[in-house]
């Protein structure tokens, strides 16, 4: 299950219901769920007619373990509750030999976040992007930053709208390049029909940020369903922008440049 790869993570997550779906936050990512994917049937009401939203912070790894009894299961049931304490409750019905049902409940605590913080999580705006890249297989992407990572603490994604993308290690030792080419690059469209990224940008121009190797490494570490589309934006010097997509589920992750 995708939404099980996802809150394997570590750390707390926020977790958005609204009317038209689900939202799973870190720190750095965003995880979009369209809950008619999900569920066969989900009754919502949230603070108020105009404010139909809940927001709630979670341990991932909770969900996660709960999710994990649910492979097998005939049926789920997810309900927010407050019995002793703001609770996610996680119903498993699992197959039976006899005639009775077997139910396994998780209850998960949360903390409701009231509605004075909700715009600390909405999604954040991302300026406009001087180059976006289909990013190459995940797997070897991994493996080449893994390799890295003992080299320096950071690292520098570079790319260009011809399909070329670079990841570099400078230090004061070594330099080290790996180099993709015809990546390909998404045919991003404004409301006028114009390209996102600059227009009268060179094609072969590299834009380029240098973030921190770790954070990058979390996010293909954590890729446990491999994504049906993968791609980044890069704001040249100030953030690169992933956006993973499989099936009905979409994440984004975002890394800020280091100075």
């Amino acid at each position: 299950m995708g939404l099980r790869a996802y809150t394997a993570c570590r750390g707390s997550c926020r977790w958005c219901r609204t009317e038209e779906g689900f939202l799973l936050y870190t720190c750095s990512s965003e995880l979009k769920l369209s809950e008619g994917n999900f569920f066969d049937e989900f009754q919502m009401e949230g603070v108020a007619a105009e404010h139909n939203e809940i927001y709630l912070e979670l341990v991932p790894e909770n969900l996660s373990r709960a999710l994990k009894t649910a492979q097998s299961a005939k049926a789920v049931k997810i309900k927010l509750t407050n019995k002793h304490c703001p609770c996610l409750r996680v119903a498993v019905e699992l197959p039976s030999l006899s005639s009775s049902s077997r139910i396994v409940t998780h209850d998960i605590p949360v903390r409701v976040i009231p509605r004075r913080l909700w715009n600390d999580f909405r999604e954040p705006s991302v300026p406009d992007f001087d180059v976006s890249i289909y990013l190459p297989a995940l797997k070897t992407m991994k493996s080449v930053v893994e390799r890295m990572k003992n080299l320096s603490n950071a690292i520098v994604i570079e790319a260009n709208m011809s399909g070329e993308m670079n990841l570099k290690i400078e230090t004061d030792l070594v330099s080290v390049t790996t180099h993709f080419k015809d990546l390909g690059n998404p045919p991003w469209a404004s409301e006028d029909g114009c390209q996102s990224s600059a227009p009268d940008r060179d094609p072969e121009s590299m834009a380029e940020a240098r973030v921190d190797i770790k954070k990058l490494l979390q996010l293909l570490a954590g890729q446990q369903v491999n994504p049906t589309k993968a791609l980044c934006n890069i704001v040249s010097r100030r953030v690169v922008h992933f956006i993973l997509l499989h099936e009905d589920v979409s994440l984004q992750y975002f890394i800020p440049a280091l100075a």
